[in-house]
């Protein structure tokens, strides 16, 4: 009997098979968990929307948002171990930029339909 098919300790009637079936994996959970503590920070969130929209290097992030280079440089690691920026090198210049995947797209949209705001037109 798999872990997800075994039968509850108490059945109280509310949580169906078919939910406990639909559980996701702890590894997907995990990544979701890792994407949301970094955006829990609001400079992040702040540098990760900011990043939805554009390919930006740290001089500029920094006074966009009116921080450091060096807190800057912190929090945009941060965004690349979790997954969600990824960095080009333009001669000495790194340019960062939202990683093109399912998770920061829903996450970019997400953020935008709670706070709502839209995307600036191109």
């Amino acid at each position: 009997m798999s872990e997800k098919s075994k039968a509850l300790p108490h059945e109280h009637g509310s949580c169906k098979s078919s939910i406990i079936e639909c559980m996701p994996d702890i590894e997907t959970v995990k990544t979701v968990a890792d994407a949301l503590k970094q955006l829990g920070d609001p400079s992040r969130l702040r540098i990760f929307w900011l990043l939805c929209h554009c390919e930006e290097c740290v001089i500029n992030i920094a006074s966009i948002t009116d921080m450091s280079s060096p807190a800057v440089s912190h929090h945009l690691r941060l965004l690349k171990s979790a997954g969600l920026i990824v960095s080009n090198r333009n001669g000495k210049e790194m340019y960062y930029r939202a990683a093109d995947t399912e998770i920061v797209d829903k996450l970019h949209h997400t953020i935008e339909d709670i706070a709502r705001i839209s995307c600036p037109p191109n």
